[in-house]
């Protein structure tokens, strides 16, 4: 149909299921990621394997963050968009909720008001549920979502540089964060 090779001999079709409850997803997890209107697809699909590979048991997504189900999305996370578990979730609202149920919630900003990630990551120790936020390339983080996730934090860089891609940023923080949930007691 296209008149040049679209795949490389392998084609697969399946069914979207809706998403799943996601309060059920996190009541089954200790460490979770939130994205905010992020739609590159590579960012997001890059952001699913930093996910997987650092045991992210959760993946909410705001309503204007782009489809983790679209094939370039799919290719970069290697597959990973799959595995992950991943729900939609009201905004802001869903920070709120998560803060009330005891989730220490961790927005990700180049802000050099916010708190180094080092030092709030040292406060976390012990901490049985951790969840970080964040955003588009750009804009970052709405004002709504900074406010609703309480804590604001940092990864300290150089002074000629603003910000690190939206996944290498991701990557960083649960570098930091992942084994300090898990070395937390149940």
């Amino acid at each position: 149909m296209a008149g040049f090779a679209v795949h490389r001999g392998v084609v697969g079709l399946g069914e979207r299921r809706p998403f799943p409850d996601p309060w059920a997803l996190v009541a089954a997890t200790d460490l979770a990621v939130i994205v905010e209107g992020v739609n590159d697809h590579e960012n997001l699909g890059a952001l699913y394997r930093n996910a997987a590979a650092f045991g992210v048991g959760a993946v909410l997504l705001d309503p204007t963050t782009a489809d983790p189900l679209y094939r370039r999305c799919l290719r970069v996370s290697m597959g990973h968009a799959l595995r992950v578990p991943t729900a939609r979730v009201p905004w802001p609202e869903a920070l709120d909720r998560l803060r009330g149920e005891g989730w220490a919630v961790l927005a990700l900003t180049p802000d050099p008001a916010a708190e180094d990630l080092r030092t709030a990551a040292a406060g976390l120790a012990g901490a049985r549920r951790v969840a970080l936020v964040v955003g588009a390339e750009g804009p970052g983080l709405s004002a709504a979502a900074l406010a609703a996730a309480g804590r604001k934090v940092r990864i300290p860089m150089a002074a000629s540089v603003d910000s690190l891609n939206v996944a290498t940023a991701m990557a960083v923080a649960l570098y930091v964060v992942a084994p300090l949930v898990r070395s937390a007691p149940r």
